[in-house]
């Protein structure tokens, strides 16, 4: 049974104005950086390989055959084949969609502001992020700059590349009361930073986590930080207990993004995953050649609920899910 004032927006008025001062903002910032704005499809014959990410999928019937298509969990692929295109740095602003758990952080659909910019690496992309957050925020703001392996060494006393798989279990047990049954050093590793980490930092100013390790790559280049340990080029940026944004300094090796899309396709086979036709389109163009670029995707109504001082996403939505 539909309630009877279901009908009505999920969010404030006010918010939603607040929400269309941000879309303008956001694309006045990037119109004076000559970054051009594009605008791909949502529905895909292809989804993303990551194994921690579940897809909402639509079936069809067209010219004759069934047709299973993906509904975009970010942009990238689409926007990474116009890079290889020649496009030149770009930006979008739009829906995407992921088959998670609905909450007060979460929705199945959400809006995501992702970019590229050609020429710049992940430390310029964090800079622009930072002014970007000036420029719709306040001019004063502040980021932090934290690696990850000195977030863990601060937060909870262990070193990441140096400790046990015993301490990495206790560790998580301690906070979660679970993980002594986990071998997945990553597994833990993410549970401990969700859980005891992310509570604890970016409190007053949001704050960058950087370099992180080799085995959470993702799409992100390989390379030495100062120590000389081997470690990813990518950040998260977070902000009183969410996480903002995630970027990287993007692969642009074609064969080493098959190699990780096969190991993803594994891990989902080891997991009992069900298993997805991953992007070839896109290995295609990376075989003609990405140029050199940072990319990043920002969650748009987590941004706003903090300018709103809002705590749960439905807030800063027309229509949340249960209003949809």
């Amino acid at each position: 049974m539909y309630d009877a004032a279901s009908w009505q927006p999920s969010a404030d008025l006010s918010v939603l104005g607040k929400r269309a001062e941000l879309f303008r903002s956001i694309r006045q910032f990037f119109a004076e950086r000559e970054v051009m704005e594009v605008d791909t499809q949502c529905l895909s014959l292809a989804s993303i390989s990551d194994p921690h990410i579940d897809v909402l999928t639509a079936n069809t019937h067209s010219m004759g055959q069934d047709l299973t298509y993906y509904l975009q969990t970010s942009p990238e692929y689409a926007m990474k084949r116009l890079l290889c295109a020649g496009a030149g740095s770009i930006y979008q602003l739009g829906k995407v969609f992921r088959a998670e758990e609905m909450g007060r952080r979460h929705s199945i659909e959400f809006t995501m502001l992702e970019w590229y910019r050609v020429g710049l690496d992940h430390w310029q992309l964090m800079a622009e992020i930072e002014a970007l957050l000036q420029a719709v925020i306040a001019p004063s703001l502040q980021c932090d700059y934290l690696s990850y392996q000195q977030a863990f060494i601060d937060f909870t006393g262990l070193d990441p590349w140096q400790v046990s798989l015993d301490d990495l279990q206790a560790c998580a047990h301690q906070a979660t009361e679970y993980g002594l049954q986990e071998t997945d050093r990553d597994t833990l590793l993410e549970l401990i930073f969700a859980s005891v980490i992310e509570p604890k930092i970016a409190q007053q100013q949001p704050c960058f986590i950087h370099s992180y390790p080799v085995s959470q790559a993702a799409l992100a280049k390989l390379h030495n930080d100062s120590s000389g340990n081997l470690v990813a080029a990518r950040f998260e940026l977070y902000w009183q207990g969410m996480e903002l944004a995630n970027g990287y300094y993007e692969l642009t090796d074609a064969q080493e993004q098959a190699a990780r899309f096969a190991e993803d396709q594994a891990q989902r086979h080891l997991a009992g995953s069900a298993q997805r036709q991953f992007d070839e389109r896109l290995i295609t163009a990376l075989a003609q050649g990405m140029p050199d670029c940072a990319g990043v995707a920002l969650g748009v109504d987590r941004l706003l609920m903090l300018i709103c001082g809002k705590k749960d996403i439905a807030e800063v939505l027309a229509f949340a899910h249960e209003r949809a």
